[in-house]
């Protein structure tokens, strides 16, 4: 069943609609003929102003994961034929500050969703959206693989790799069809949020100040939000195809042999801004955040087709003609996405 078909009709629920990932999917869902709903914190200032009319263009109910017995309702009253669980603390400085609602959102959250799930008369399959940083980080210099041991330096990194020990128990437990999508950084139009290099380079344009790099050398798997979101699509159509061999983790990484540093890629935001500058400022007393990391995405290539298609140029370009485009005219963000969703589908095709 292609992912491009397999969503017509169907209801679908997305824990954290309405942040970044959960924007684009919900809106890539419903370009593909889904009848999605979910569940969100309540989007702040930055994200109304960003995504303005946001509302209106996706059924969203404000809960926190946190809360079972909501989380549950809300589950139950969607009927959905799958779910994707995307809400999550997504942040590893802010994590250091709040370990406990970090370890509180990612890992009960995840646990709640899946027991309001597995409560079902016939539960619908879930993709539980993770992070590149389940992994235990051993600073390797090759790309992690989906047997690799979970783990984690920092309360994100860990929360994650218990979310993915969550989902792993209640699979084998009761054999619930339950995948796990393991991406990296993920850039593209619509992040607001704080300490991630690309709307930090917004606000720095903005507010005609440099852009300041603590960590300018450090390599991650840059990616579009395009590139796993597609990837988390392949694998739900196979779940509603009824194919139990998806179940288990899936990595949706860059597929060039080197990634870019955070440097590499700050310059290439400024050089198809054109405007911005940058500067280098190491903080040796910040908290500790991992140098290397990188996915090995050959299962994803082999057994689901998936592949990462956007060369570092057209990632950063499609990045920087959205938020050129909210300055220009913030209602215009729904037209650009639609745009860079139609054109992702025919390089997809």
């Amino acid at each position: 069943m292609s992912w491009t078909t397999a969503y017509r009709g169907r209801r679908v629920f997305v824990t954290g609609l309405t942040g970044f990932k959960g924007t684009w999917l919900g809106l890539w869902l419903q370009r593909l003929g889904a009848e999605v709903s979910g569940l969100a914190l309540a989007p702040d200032e930055p994200v109304l102003r960003g995504w303005p009319g946001l509302a209106d263009h996706l059924h969203c109910t404000v809960a926190d994961v946190r809360d079972a017995a909501t989380v549950r309702r809300l589950i139950e009253a969607a009927r959905p034929d799958i779910v994707f669980h995307l809400a999550a603390q997504p942040l590893v400085r802010l994590s250091y500050r709040e370990p406990t609602e970090t370890f509180a959102t990612n890992v009960l959250g995840t646990a709640h969703v899946l027991d309001a799930v597995r409560g079902m008369g016939s539960p619908p399959p879930v993709v539980n959206v993770t992070s590149d940083k389940c992994y235990e980080n051993r600073e390797w210099v090759w790309g992690y693989r989906e047997d690799e041991a979970m783990g984690g330096h920092d309360p994100y990194s860990a929360s994650k790799g218990c979310a993915e020990i969550v989902a792993s128990a209640y699979r084998r437990s009761y054999g619930m069809k339950v995948a796990s999508g393991r991406a990296g950084n993920v850039i593209g139009g619509g992040d607001w949020a704080a300490d991630r290099l690309v709307p930090d380079l917004v606000r720095a344009v903005l507010a005609d100040q440099p852009l300041v790099l603590r960590r300018p050398l450090s390599i991650r798997p840059w990616q579009h939000v395009l590139e796993p979101v597609s990837g988390y699509l392949a694998v739900g159509a196979r779940l509603l195809a009824g194919d139990s061999s998806v179940v288990g983790g899936w990595n949706f990484g860059p597929s060039e042999p080197v990634p870019l540093t955070v440097r590499e890629v700050a310059h290439l935001l400024v050089k198809h801004w054109g405007r911005g500058s940058v500067v280098e400022q190491a903080d040796p007393t910040g908290p500790h955040e991992a140098h290397f990391l990188r996915l090995d995405s050959s299962k994803a290539a082999t057994e689901l087709g998936w592949r990462a298609m956007l060369s570092p140029e057209e990632r950063i370009g499609w990045t920087v003609d959205w938020y050129r485009a909210w300055q220009a005219d913030p209602a215009a963000v729904w037209r650009v996405t639609a745009d860079q969703i139609e054109r992702y589908e025919r390089r997809a095709a």
